[in-house]
């Protein structure tokens, strides 16, 4: 099977891996560098605590990977597992974590539903008393996204996958309904001179969308509406008024939308989506939004941080920061499915998109090849839920 994967991020590194394992003779297009866009600018946070099953089965199908990424892999992604902690101010999101708990622990995650007093001994810096729940899981962390990159990338190489660098779809060709291939425009860029500038079609048995932010504009050449929608979100990086443990989870104050974790070397990132209408704000330009972090957002990420935890305060140091895109679709759960014959969609991860990266690629492999998932039940991820009246609702996103 000859198979093109549009988007050289994590989903589809990870796809182009699963699909050539598979036996598959894989050829990646990237119109920029690989990792370059969403995942470059991700958190890299790896969680289980969502809210619906299908995400938490994501997760977990995903960590199986992360886990054990060195060994199969050969690249240290820099795995941190000091949890993640997740703080409910009123009773109403409380009883959704409740629910979220109950869907995690069926799952087999092993979260724990807290105390505010609890929540502050795995986080003894937050002030328990504007909470009134919290839930805990000690397996979730972060890793460093650009090596994730680094590792799937070397090894699609090692399996033969050809993994092409600024070349941008501009075409998706189709016989019928049926989607036989791609029309791509090589551009300079860092791994190519002026003169291998051009155009050139790529025949295929099938092709995988997984362009993130861009990945509604391959949809529509392919006669496929995606609704996905790119989103600015913004991290800054600080020193906090008093250092943070390393230990220390990532810690979300839910109701609020700020979020902080420690990094090495005294510093932390802090984040957070503050504007009211969140989902329906202005959608970004893929090709041109400001990647520089406002100050002003940095002040107020850092204001609502130190409401709730001692190590923010007048003190704490805004060194730098910068902008990414959430790819979001209307209930914040990816689509993935066989949008047509001879096309595969994997995006609109919704912020969530490196943590299931592992699982996505494996499931991405078994529509090609079987037609159907076998690792996790996506079935009511494709795009037709929207006009069903099937979304989902995924509460715990930041």
């Amino acid at each position: 099977m000859d198979v093109i994967v549009v988007g050289g991020g994590i989903v589809g590194l990870s796809a182009a891996h699963a699909a050539a394992e598979r036996g598959a003779d894989v050829t990646l297009l990237e119109k920029g560098s690989l990792g370059g866009g969403s995942t470059a600018r991700a958190a890299g946070g790896i969680r289980s605590q969502f809210s619906t099953r299908v995400n938490v089965e994501l997760s977990l199908a995903s960590k199986v990977v992360w886990d054990d990424f060195a060994d199969t892999f050969g690249v240290d992604i820099g795995l941190r597992k000091n949890g993640y902690l997740l703080l409910a101010r009123t009773e109403a999101t409380a009883d959704r974590f409740r629910e979220s708990v109950r869907v995690q622990r069926n799952c087999g995650a092993e979260t724990e539903y807290l105390t505010p007093a609890e929540a502050a001994d795995r986080c003894p810096g937050i002030d328990p008393d504007p909470f009134v729940a919290a839930t805990y899981n000690a397996d979730d962390g972060v890793a460093d996204p650009n090596l994730a990159v680094q590792g799937y990338a070397a090894a699609a190489r090692d399996l033969g996958v050809d993994l092409r660098t600024g070349v941008a779809v501009t075409d998706v060709h189709r016989e019928g309904d049926r989607v036989v291939g791609v029309e791509a425009r090589t551009d300079a860029g860092a791994e190519r001179r002026e003169t291998e500038a051009g155009t050139e079609r790529h025949e295929a048995d099938a092709v995988v969308n997984a362009a993130g932010a861009w990945a509604p504009r391959v949809g529509a050449l392919a006669g496929v509406d995606l609704p996905i929608v790119p989103r600015r979100r913004q991290i800054a990086v600080v020193e906090p008024s008093s250092p943070i443990p390393e230990s220390s989870p990532l810690t979300i104050d839910l109701d609020t939308g700020s979020y902080f974790r420690p990094e090495r070397d005294e510093i932390a990132l802090v984040g957070g989506h503050f504007a009211e209408g969140r989902d329906t704000e202005e959608p970004a330009d893929p090709d041109a939004f400001d990647e520089g972090m406002d100050i002003d957002w940095a002040a107020a990420a850092v204001e609502r941080a130190a409401d709730y935890a001692a190590y923010f305060g007048p003190d704490t140091r805004i060194r730098r920061g910068w902008a990414g895109l959430y790819a979001v679709t209307p209930d914040h759960h990816p689509i993935i499915e066989t949008s047509r014959p001879g096309l595969v969609t994997a995006a609109g991860f919704s912020g969530h998109g490196f943590q299931h990266a592992p699982a996505t690629g494996q499931v991405v492999a078994d529509l090609l090849f079987d037609g159907r998932s076998s690792p996790v039940d996506i079935s009511g991820l494709d795009r037709g839920r929207f006009e069903r009246g099937e979304s989902l609702a995924e509460r715990n996103v930041a």
